[in-house]
């Protein structure tokens, strides 16, 4: 049901926001601020997930888990689909999960969540081969 509600009302409410930006600053603008933001998002996802890759290997070779850099990974991945769904909210959202600074308090959190879950037994990994 979350799903089903985050899917029909940030689209509206994106939608809101670019006819208003549109009102000020005009069309032109409105559709420039949405494809700088999509490349420079492209760009900033394909470069951190890069950096994080090379981590994960270091991390590896180095005989160590690397959960920090998972969840590095994840955050840019959702971080970059966010950046190339046109909107401006999805933008902002984005950023938040692709800059390395940023990123580090939805880290904590991903992690406090995680932590909260394998504490409860809410976690249930299931494989069929």
């Amino acid at each position: 049901m979350r799903l089903i509600l985050l899917f029909t009302i940030v689209p509206f409410v994106e939608l809101a926001i670019l006819f208003k930006l549109n009102d000020y600053i005009g069309f032109f603008s409105t559709i420039g601020i949405v494809i700088f933001t999509g490349v420079l998002g492209a760009y900033l996802a394909k470069s951190q997930g890069k950096e994080i890759l090379f981590r994960i290997r270091h991390e590896m070779q180095d005989g160590r888990l690397p959960g920090d850099q998972l969840i590095n990974g994840l955050c840019v991945l959702v971080g970059g689909a966010m950046l190339l769904t046109p909107g401006i909210l999805t933008d902002m959202v984005g950023f938040i999960l692709v800059i390395p600074v940023t990123r580090e308090f939805v880290k904590g959190f991903v992690k406090d969540k995680l932590q909260r879950m394998v504490d409860e037994g809410k976690v249930n990994l299931y494989f069929r081969w």
